[in-house]
């Protein structure tokens, strides 16, 4: 006769008391370095909101020399929103592209190039910026932007300025390029997640490849699509070598973004090239900490709006369900 393993009720407890507070720990660690980080930005940078208050992000001046110190923000914040988005729009489509072919595909030739597309995320952001500054810069000036210069320039504002591949455009490019493994791969687990059934569903009612996609993949995994996108907006938005390597760093003013063959400058890449020279002792460093602090406080407002977001989708998925 089997003798049956009884656990102690008390050793349970004790289990589960353990594994609540590891878990509690875990949860308040977190919480505590960010309530850190964003104490000491807000602490360094006092100085800068004390002297320019709101002007600081309005301002488009941007003037390090002692005794004639003047600060604003706006021009990189204008570049990161923009590098952004013009990489989301070129990323995004591509990456759920990839995510589509690499799902349906046969596992001989679905699985190398998944492994080959994860494997781009390992690559470094400076390899990528050393490689969009001595090889695809010149080709993607003579081959895209020259010819969009000479057709449109005259007549469409984006198309204005000297092509000269480091700019918006440039760098934008590269940031499309880094978010598509990470963009690929959360889509690509998500459309394998969804249930086979469904999509021979699609097939039996004489569906074509796209229209399967269409009526069964997109609607069942839309939330995971969107999260995957914000994961890459995150890193496109934060992106510091390859952009400070390919943007051109224009300073002030002149950093607005006013056309796509435009120089400009990001608020994480004017932090990389400021940082170093920036003295203590004036208004220079407090005002890049400042950048930071706006730097983070976007990248939470991103993640906060994708959250209420996704959450008020998967509401509406299970309100239509039980209706």
């Amino acid at each position: 006769m089997e003798k049956k393993l009884v656990v102690p009720h008390k050793q349970k407890i004790n289990s589960d008391q353990i594994f609540k507070l590891g878990a509690t720990i875990a949860g308040t660690f977190v919480l505590a370095v960010i309530v850190l980080m964003v104490f000491q930005l807000i602490f360094e940078s006092y100085p800068i909101w004390e002297k320019e208050g709101l002007s600081f992000v309005i301002g488009t001046d941007w003037n390090a020399v002692e005794g004639r110190e003047s600060f604003g923000a706006l021009p990189y914040i204008l570049g990161t929103l923009t590098t952004a988005a013009l990489a989301m729009v070129i990323g995004v489509p591509l990456s759920i592209g990839i995510a589509m072919f690499v799902s349906d595909a046969p596992p001989r030739i679905g699985a190398p190039l998944g492994f080959l597309v994860e494997l781009l995320a390992a690559v470094p952001s400076i390899i990528y910026g050393l490689w969009g500054l001595y090889v695809f810069r010149e080709y993607f000036k003579d081959f895209i932007e020259t010819p969009l210069h000479s057709a449109f320039g005259d007549s469409i504002w984006l198309f204005s300025g000297t092509p000269f591949g480091l700019d918006i455009f440039t760098a934008s490019i590269i940031l499309a390029i880094m978010i598509i493994p990470t963009v690929s791969s959360v889509a690509r687990e998500v459309m394998k997640a969804v249930p086979q059934q469904q999509k021979e569903a699609a097939y039996m009612l004489g569906a074509t490849k796209w229209e399967m996609f269409k009526l069964a993949i997109f609607p069942y995994s839309k939330t995971g699509l969107i999260g995957a996108s914000i994961l890459g907006l995150g890193r496109a938005v934060g992106e510091t070598m390859a952009v400070t390597m390919l943007i051109g760093n224009a300073t002030g003013a002149s950093a607005i973004p006013s056309s796509l063959f435009k120089p400009s400058q990001t608020m994480s890449s004017i932090i990389a090239n400021e940082f170093v020279e920036a003295s203590p002792a004036g208004l220079h460093l407090p005002a890049l900490i400042g950048v930071g602090l706006i730097l983070l406080g976007i990248a939470v407002c991103i993640n906060v709006v994708a959250h209420l977001l996704v959450t008020r989708m998967l509401k509406v998925k299970e309100g239509a369900i039980n209706n």
